[in-house]
């Protein structure tokens, strides 16, 4: 299978499962069941859903679990883009050229859809019917919680309002994004590898070195498109980073040497796999992808 048709199998199981799970809940309040629902269904690339499945069945992982794992990422996710969105925060009228949340709703209901979406991730995690040991099943939690939390996504998210308009070191700035993209993207590694039977250390450190390779890089990918891209292609203003002042690694190396740090980025990933004794073609071209992107 293609990484092209592998993404689009990733992108209808994880919808397929958060259509199941919505039909499940048809109880709820309508408005805020609808803002949950419309907030998931977003036309996103899901490589976080793509990493769960990809790392899982590479190590011979159940699908169920997969489809479980990966919903409740995406979750995180979309959650935080929901509430990235907000007037208060980046203040977004478009999400892939479509009206954000706040805006199809208002903006009780978007952070409401936010919250619902967090809950939702670790109901998930917590279902009876995994098939690994309840352990295992504690780490996916586990490592859910920590990657969105105070040393992840979300105390990545504050760090980058704390450096907007300010000038900080690269240093500081691979530390905003390590945290607040790249936190969530080893996560997705990390919970196809708890799914798997058995694992090793090996196996998980070179893992992790992929993981934080590629979040960093899908980061400096989306800097550059930031100045490259069109609003059209990109489904937000093209620039806004710029017009928010905020710290990117163009501004602060150069829009050549960001693109040299990409590659830099994309040679670690590489490395990391090449560690592995297992068939790692499919996550090296999601590597290839996530530097070539226009989006």
């Amino acid at each position: 299978m293609e990484l092209k048709q592998a993404l689009a199998q990733a992108q209808q199981d994880v919808i397929h499962t958060l259509e199941n799970y919505f039909h499940s809940q048809q109880d709820a309040q309508p408005r805020i069941l609808s803002a949950s629902q419309y907030s998931v269904q977003n036309g996103g690339k899901r490589l976080r859903p793509f990493l769960v499945y990809c790392v899982g069945t590479m190590l011979g992982a159940n699908k169920d679990d997969l489809d479980k794992a990966a919903a409740a990422i995406e979750c995180i996710h979309s959650y935080s883009l929901v509430h990235d969105d907000l007037p208060a925060m980046d203040d977004d009228e478009l999400r892939r050229g479509r009206p954000t949340c706040h805006i199809a709703y208002d903006e009780a209901h978007a952070i409401l859809a936010g919250d619902a979406l967090q809950s939702i991730a670790f109901e998930l995690l917590s279902a009876n019917d995994f098939n690994i040991d309840a352990s295992a099943q504690i780490r996916l939690v586990q490592s859910l919680s920590r990657a969105a939390g105070l040393l992840g996504m979300v105390g990545g998210q504050a760090l980058d309002i704390a450096a907007t308009g300010k000038s900080i070191s690269l240093s500081e700035l691979e530390q905003i994004h390590n945290a607040k993209t790249g936190a969530l993207l080893s996560c997705a590694i990390e919970l196809g590898y708890l799914c798997a039977p058995k694992g090793d250390s090996n196996t998980e450190a070179a893992l992790q070195q992929y993981g934080k390779a590629i979040g960093l890089a899908f980061q400096v990918q989306d800097d550059i498109l930031d100045i490259e891209g069109d609003t059209q292609t990109l489904g937000k203003p093209q620039g806004s980073d710029v017009a928010a002042n905020k710290a990117t690694y163009p501004a602060l190396l150069g829009l050549e040497g960001a693109k040299a740090k990409l590659q830099q980025l994309y040679d670690e990933a590489i490395a990391a796999l090449d560690s592995l004794p297992y068939d790692t073609k499919m996550l090296a071209q999601l590597a290839q992808y996530i530097i070539a992107r226009d989006h």
